[in-house]
């Protein structure tokens, strides 16, 4: 899929208004149902050594967990940077962090892939 600054601009603000409003559902109404998703926060929120999770049932399992973890959760958007097939959110998280993170679509207009990266 070709993206296009609309495309991304609509989906960078459903998406944060969806994380924002906790709303698990509209979250993963983004994602494809065999989406791949890495993130360093994997491990600290599900314990062990996890760097990915696979499928939305997985991915809906950690961001419950993420969740309710963390009752402050707030994402505020600073830029978006758009790709040709892909998406670069660049937002501040409720702990101050600096947070990027890159969403690959498929023809279908859902994410199949995801990587977030922490300052």
């Amino acid at each position: 899929m070709l993206i296009d600054r609309v495309f991304a601009e609509t989906f960078a603000h459903e998406w944060v208004a969806a994380w924002n409003d906790r709303d698990l559902d509209l979250i993963l109404s983004h994602y494809s149902d065999g989406v791949v998703f890495h993130s360093p926060r994997i491990a600290r929120v599900m314990g062990g050594e996890i760097t990915c999770v696979r499928g939305k049932p997985a991915l809906r399992e950690y961001w419950s967990n993420a969740l309710a973890q963390s009752q402050s959760l707030f994402f505020d958007l600073e830029d978006v940077l758009v790709g040709s097939d892909a998406v670069t959110l660049l937002y501040t998280n409720h702990r101050s962090e600096r947070v990027a993170e890159t969403f690959l679509f498929d023809d279908d207009g859902e994410v199949f892939l995801s990587v977030a990266a922490y300052r």
